[in-house]
């Protein structure tokens, strides 16, 4: 990739806020940089929006609101199914964006400009959807009359490891059901949504139904907004201790609220389990995003009677992988977002291997310009280590061998989190069994990649509050109205 092409891109790309239909620089002109984390090299500058922004903007959302929420379903589901052929037409742009500024290459930027794309596609073919129901009362002297609302303004706040995805699975969804939104994407990858925020304009979204603010200073600014009583909906990807406070902000003003939060997946392999798949089941759900992923295996439980196999076999892949900047041809494992993601899984690792677990591959930063991490496997991990109870948010795989299904279940849901489990057995009652015993949101079985814009994305515990995608998405942002009225006959 040349560096005329991605300068030809960036230079594309707003470097202002979009607050009621119009792109202006923040109110005191402060500006914030964005860095390629392959280089550590600034690629743009964009502005920084000021708490005066943040309320300019919820002005502008709530302004639009009564126009947007009478407008008719169909015409909005055209225009998300308009944003959605723009995405695909310009899918190159896109994936290239989000190499530059976060880091993953080029192929898993395809793969969320596609996964992404679907939300846009789904909730198109939802809006039109939002239905309610008529009934006879029971004691027959009513007719009862249930409706469907959109809830009001929204506040949608994206993370960084998925600027496009987490992007349209919030606002799909929003707009579908009628719903004007403020969205402020994650200080570290905003680029992406400040260009998705533009084909929206070119798909023919009226002025302020989505603002964007991007800011350096996001607890000021995002707590005024969400604690003033215009805003009805907020909605949060991000790590459990943001959403915890998050929540405790939305409680005075009672708000509706979708919280994705953090994730500590388990990975069970049984000894009947096919190992061919199980490993590359393995490599899908470690190493999709440089495993920055809430739903990247954290916790590999693999039975005693196969363990040795499996590490060897992934051992294997994982020391084979390609290390480099996301956009050149051939590499698989991109630099992590920061220095603080490599000094963590440095941490996690050493912590590991301190407590008896044994280093296979990898387990050290990688000097250099950039923020590299070797993909990294450890083996024997001992109970109680730091790897097994944090998000390791890195392309780090640690093996736990277990003895007995049960000894299996109780590891796999010894966490506080509970948001996706992956299980590989070729029992049909286990897993059965599986889906029963481990509380999670998700499960994949014999599956390592769950997530899919038709099922609804969420966890249980403290991974997180409501649903994203699936039937059950439009309903987060859609109130309901019971209305009782005279039978007909009386």
């Amino acid at each position: 990739m040349t560096m005329t092409v991605e300068h030809t891109l960036l230079t594309r790309v707003p470097d202002a806020l979009l607050i009621g239909g119009r792109w202006r620089p923040a109110s005191d002109g402060a500006t914030l940089a964005v860095r390629d984390p392959a280089t550590g090299a600034v690629i743009k500058e964009i502005a920084s929006a000021s708490v005066e922004d943040g309320g300019a903007a919820l002005d502008a959302a709530c302004e639009a609101f009564p126009s947007w929420s009478e407008t008719p379903a169909r015409v909005r589901a055209e225009i998300l199914r308009k944003a959605f052929d723009l995405l695909m037409e310009r899918k190159e742009d896109f994936a290239l964006l989000m190499s530059l500024e976060m880091g993953k290459t080029l192929a898993e930027a395809r793969g969320e400009v596609a996964y992404g794309g679907e939300f846009l596609r789904w909730f198109s073919e939802e809006a039109v959807r939002a239905v309610g129901r008529y009934a006879p009362s029971p004691e027959g002297h009513g007719r009862m009359i249930v409706t469907q609302h959109p809830v009001g303004p929204c506040y949608l706040i994206t993370p960084w490891n998925f600027p496009l995805a987490m992007a349209t699975r919030k606002i799909a969804p929003a707009l579908a059901a009628g719903c004007t939104v403020v969205i402020k994407p994650a200080e570290l990858t905003p680029l992406t949504t400040l260009l998705f925020a533009r084909l929206l304009e070119d798909a023919g979204l009226p002025p302020g139904v989505v603002n964007v603010i991007t800011t350096s200073h996001s607890g000021a600014v995002s707590e005024p907004i969400i604690r003033d009583p215009r805003l009805r909906k907020l909605s949060f990807t991000g790590s459990t201790p943001v959403g915890v406070r998050l929540l405790e902000q939305a409680a005075g003003g009672v708000l509706r609220t979708s919280m994705e939060l953090g994730g500590n997946a388990p990975f069970v392999v049984f000894e009947d389990a096919d190992l061919d798949k199980a490993v590359e089941g393995a490599m899908a759900a470690k190493f999709r995003n440089i495993g920055q992923a809430c739903t990247a295996a954290n916790r590999f439980i693999v039975h005693e009677s196969v363990a040795e196999e499996f590490a060897r076999r992934v051992t294997h892949r994982v020391a084979e992988l390609r290390v480099g900047r996301g956009t050149d041809e051939g590499v698989e494992i991109g630099p992590l977002i920061d220095d603080r993601a490599v000094s963590k899984a440095e941490s996690l690792v050493a912590d590991a291997v301190e407590r008896g677990a044994r280093l296979r591959t990898g387990g050290h930063g990688i000097d250099g310009p950039g923020t590299f991490f070797e993909p990294t496997v450890v083996t024997d991990v001992a109970a109680g280590s730091d790897i097994l109870r944090e998000e390791i948010f890195g392309p780090v795989l640690a093996i736990v061998p277990f003895s007995t299904e049960d000894e299996a279940v109780a590891i796999a849901n010894d966490t506080e989190y509970g948001l996706v489990s992956y299980v590989y057995t070729e029992s049909l009652s286990r897993g059965q069994r599986m889906i029963e015993r481990l509380a999670t949101g998700m499960m994949g079985l014999n599956m390592g990649v769950v997530s899919n814009a038709a099922a609804p994305f969420g966890g249980w515990k403290m991974s997180g509050l409501g649903r994203e995608g699936g039937a059950e998405g439009i309903h987060e942002y859609l109130q309901t109205k019971y209305t009782l009225t005279p039978s007909p006959f009386a």
